[in-house]
């Protein structure tokens, strides 16, 4: 199952690396994926106002700064457990931007570990995630699903405040920043 799953893991992104100019690994790939969303999420965080991370466009949403919490969390989470020993940072229980910020970096530099830590030949190694043990590779894609997910939506909040998503600027300057316009 270890093998297949890498194998078929590896084929696609091989495949999806003959168009972008040469193969590239999976710890690469992951890697750069990762790096991507961190840019992202990060210049969202920054780039929002303090009063725009109390906006909340209906009572069934959460508020821009929820979404930073979430963001936090889950990503403390998933790689702290990945790394071997689940850590809570606690981000929901904040409400300024400043702390929010902070708890967005500190999940950061969780992941920032774990991501560079993950090579070729450990990406097939069975980790404790959310959904139960899976092959580590498999672990941090699904993180950065999630984590793109979370950005879609704060790129509509971005909007409601008269702001340009960081992809959306950067796909606007050439520099690529995400596929499709957030």
């Amino acid at each position: 199952m270890k093998k297949t799953l890498l194998l078929a893991v590896t084929v696609t992104i091989g495949l999806y690396a003959q168009g972008r100019g040469g193969p590239v690994s999976m710890s690469a790939d992951l890697n750069a994926k990762y790096t991507a969303i961190k840019s992202n999420i990060t210049k969202a965080a920054d780039a929002m106002p303090e009063d725009g991370y109390a906006l909340q466009p209906s009572k069934e949403e959460r508020n821009f700064g929820a979404w930073v919490a979430h963001v936090a969390d889950s990503q403390a989470g998933a790689c702290s457990g990945i790394a071997g020993a689940r850590k809570q940072i606690g981000a929901a229980a904040k409400t300024s931007k400043a702390d929010l910020v902070a708890a967005l970096k500190e999940s950061f530099d969780i992941c920032d570990a774990v991501y560079s830590g993950t090579t070729d030949a450990n990406a097939a190694d069975m980790v404790a995630s959310f959904g139960g043990q899976m092959p580590r590779a498999a672990a941090l894609y699904g993180t950065i699903i999630h984590d793109n997910e979370c950005y879609g939506s704060m790129a509509v909040y971005m909007r409601l405040k008269g702001l340009v998503p960081p992809s959306t600027e950067a796909m606007q300057a050439g520099r690529g920043g995400g596929r499709g316009r957030q």
